[in-house]
C-alpha cells in the first residue's frame, strides 16, 4: 500500500511539473542582429523570449552563421530580419529553416539610396537610425508578434505604444539641441555612412570615409578627403 501511494504521488507530481513547465514556455523569437532584438524585447516584454543570431560586436553584413545558430533558429517560432541587403548571409541561412515564419521589419520604409562604392544603387540598410523609421520598425514587430502569438496580442499592443512614446520623447530634445547649432556647423562625420537617415531627420550634412561595410579601413584618399572637408568647414570634433 505504501509503495502504491508513493507511485501515485510520483505520477501526480510529474503531472504538475509537466503542466508548470508547459505554462512557463514562452513564444520564441529570434532576430538577425541585436538592434532588432532590443526593439523586439521592448515590444514583447515578458510575453516572449527574444534573442539575436549575431552578437553585439559581430559584423552584421558578412556574418558567417554557425551550426549552433542554425539549430537555435530552428527552435524559434518567429524570425525577424532587417532586409535592405543588410544581412547578405540571411537568405542562405533561412533555407535551413523549416516552418519558421520570417518577417522583414523594414516593410513600409522608403529607403535612402547608396550613391557610391560597390553598393551603389542599393538601399542604405541602416534605416533604424531614423527615429521616424524606428516607429515603423516597432509597428512591424508588434504586428508580427500579434499575428504569430495572438494569445498575447494585448500585451504586445500596449508595450508597443509605450515604447513608441519613449522613442518620440527621446528624440524631441535632440532636435531642439540641433536647432541651436548654427546651420553651417550642422555636420555629422563618421567612418561609415550608417547615419544617413539620422542626418536627414535632423537636417545635418553628412561626411564619411566609406558608404557601407563596417570592417573596412579607410584608404589614404578617403581619409584625406574627409580631413580636407573638416578643415574647410571648421567642423568641431567630439
Amino acid at each position: 500500500m505504501k509503495k502504491t501511494k508513493l507511485i501515485l504521488f510520483g505520477i501526480i507530481l510529474t503531472a504538475f511539473t509537466s503542466t508548470a513547465t508547459y505554462a512557463a514556455e514562452k513564444f520564441k523569437v529570434i532576430t538577425t542582429f541585436t538592434i532588432i532584438a532590443d526593439m523586439a524585447k521592448n515590444v514583447a516584454g515578458d510575453a516572449a523570449e527574444v534573442s539575436s543570431i549575431t552578437k553585439p560586436d559581430a559584423e552584421i553584413h558578412e556574418y558567417q552563421p554557425t551550426p549552433g545558430d542554425i539549430k537555435r533558429a530552428q527552435g524559434a517560432q518567429l524570425i525577424l530580419s532587417n532586409g535592405m541587403h543588410l544581412e547578405t548571409w540571411f537568405k542562405r541561412f533561412y533555407e535551413n529553416m523549416k516552418n519558421v515564419p520570417e518577417v522583414t521589419v523594414t516593410t513600409g520604409i522608403v529607403p535612402m539610396g547608396i550613391t557610391e562604392g560597390p553598393y551603389n544603387g542599393k538601399p542604405n540598410p541602416h534605416a533604424w537610425m531614423s527615429p521616424d523609421n524606428g516607429l515603423i520598425y516597432v509597428d512591424n514587430i508588434r504586428d508580427a508578434l500579434v499575428k504569430y502569438d495572438p494569445a498575447n496580442a494585448d500585451t504586445y499592443r500596449h508595450n508597443a505604444e509605450v515604447y513608441k512614446q519613449q522613442i518620440t520623447a527621446t528624440i524631441e530634445p535632440l532636435r531642439e539641441q540641433v536647432e541651436k547649432v548654427p546651420e553651417e556647423q550642422r555636420w555629422l562625420v563618421s567612418s561609415e555612412g550608417a547615419f544617413s537617415y539620422l542626418a536627414r531627420d535632423l537636417g545635418l550634412k553628412e561626411l564619411y570615409l566609406w558608404p557601407i561595410n563596417s570592417d573596412q579601413e579607410g584608404t589614404p584618399q578617403q581619409v584625406r578627403k574627409v580631413v580636407e572637408q573638416v578643415r574647410k568647414y571648421h567642423i568641431p570634433a567630439v
